[in-house]
């Protein structure tokens, strides 16, 4: 009983920080099958999640300070987008005026939805690290990552060089969160894997509604390959140094007041 308990504690804490991505799939399922006359499936999507952006604010389900770290993502998964976009790695095939260089400006949302998870969960489940590394030693791993979704595209692609690097970083560093009254610990590697496979199972979820097509998705959908992975966990943890970091410089300012 005790297990069970703590399980749809947890799974209801989780639930309501997944709040944004959820009311992302359900606009992407509900417009792949209802069409407004005269806008485009993009442009709704992108006034949706507008719309449910200040929703979530207005009735303090997030935070002005968690709405800054999401505006922080919505930019850095934007550039990503126009830069994956224009090589090819996937597109957006239906008209929009939203659209710039190909990219809707919604696809931002998605990213940001990340953002809002991280967020959300940190708060909900009370969560604090041990044996975080030094904030430089962080930082530079998180832009190698970052950078090499770029650069792998002309260059040598470091991915499994910088995922085994994350091990001597992170190694001793845990990750603490509370369910109920009781206070439980993952390594974070773990932790970092488990959302990215999430998110893969999320996106594959995506693209049956027409979020994006991959190349190989273009004559009907197939399931997203297992070595995207990969990708999301290396995005994850890009994401959660950077939420970590400003939680720390929030926390030491605070401290100084």
């Amino acid at each position: 009983m005790r297990a069970i308990r703590l399980l749809l504690h947890f799974a209801y804490q989780e639930a309501m920080s997944c709040l944004f991505p959820v009311f992302i799939f359900a606009s992407l399922a509900i417009s792949k099958f209802a069409t407004i006359p005269g806008i485009g499936r993009y442009d709704l999507l992108l006034i949706l999640c507008l719309f449910f952006q200040v929703v979530m604010v207005k009735s303090g389900l997030e935070t002005k300070d968690e709405l800054k770290v999401i505006t922080v993502f919505h930019l850095i998964g934007l550039a990503l987008e126009l830069f994956k976009v224009r090589m090819g790695s996937w597109s957006y095939p239906e008209e929009a005026y939203s659209k710039i260089f190909g990219v809707p400006l919604y696809s931002g949302f998605m990213y940001a939805s990340v953002a809002s998870y991280l967020c959300q969960a940190w708060r909900r489940l009370d969560v604090t690290l041990t044996a975080w590394p030094v904030p430089w030693l962080a930082m530079l791993l998180g832009a190698a990552i970052y950078l090499n979704f770029f650069t792998h595209h002309f260059s040598v692609d470091l991915r499994w060089v910088l995922m085994f690097a994350i091990f001597p970083v992170f190694w001793r560093t845990r990750v603490h969160f509370r369910v109920a009254e009781e206070r439980l610990w993952m390594p974070l590697p773990l932790a970092f894997f488990l959302i990215g496979f999430f998110i893969w199972i999320a996106e594959n979820i995506a693209t049956f509604f027409g979020a994006w097509y991959y190349p190989n998705q273009r004559d009907g959908w197939e399931i997203v390959h297992l070595s995207k992975i990969s990708s999301w966990f290396l995005l994850v943890i890009v994401s959660f140094i950077i939420v970590a970091e400003l939680k720390h410089v929030k926390s030491r300012i605070s401290r100084s007041d």
